[in-house]
């Protein structure tokens, strides 16, 4: 691995958080990060819903299978996209642009010192209503996914997935 991607090679799911607080301007800093990533024609169709009260982080974590370590978390944002917001009213353009800034907000992340995992939502409709609906979420603003913070309590190595049979030069 090259060493000067080792902050890439350093993002890693983090399940387990120490019990302290992450400060609001830390978490403005990760919103900041992830609405720097790009979209499609500069639409930013991205929504953040920063969820801190326990009882609604253990509710958001009843509906999502992987989702119990929520409740240690310190915070949690849920990811969201406007279909009225994004390039065309195209989902697809949504995903991609919300993805991207899901990937700055964790790289952030790593970079700050905090722990973060991916909580995936959509594309499970179960997932999707159950979330719209307890956060009063507008039918046309999708979420996308969950991300849990905060002070990690584990440190898992730096990795790279690469596999060399992924890689096609000039054709398939």
């Amino acid at each position: 691995m090259n060493p000067k991607l080792n902050h890439l090679f350093s993002r890693r799911s983090v399940r387990a958080f120490r019990p302290e607080d992450v400060e609001q301007s830390v978490v403005d800093d990760l919103l900041q990060a992830a609405m720097a990533a790009p979209s499609a024609v500069a639409e930013d169709p991205w929504q953040f819903v920063v969820v801190r009260n326990r009882d609604m982080l253990a509710k958001i974590a009843e509906g999502l299978p992987n989702g119990k370590l929520l409740t240690g978390a310190g915070v949690g944002i849920v990811v969201c996209g406007d279909l009225h917001r994004a390039h065309d009213g195209q989902l697809s353009y949504l995903l991609q642009d919300c993805s991207a800034a899901i990937e700055n907000l964790l790289l952030a992340a790593t970079a700050l010192g905090l722990g973060a995992c991916w909580l995936g939502v959509h594309p499970r409709e179960e997932r999707v209503t159950y979330i719209q609906s307890l956060l009063n979420i507008p039918e046309a603003v999708l979420p996308v996914a969950t991300i849990a913070l905060g002070w990690p309590a584990e440190s898992p190595a730096p990795r790279t997935r690469y596999r060399e049979d992924a890689v096609h030069q000039e054709t398939w």
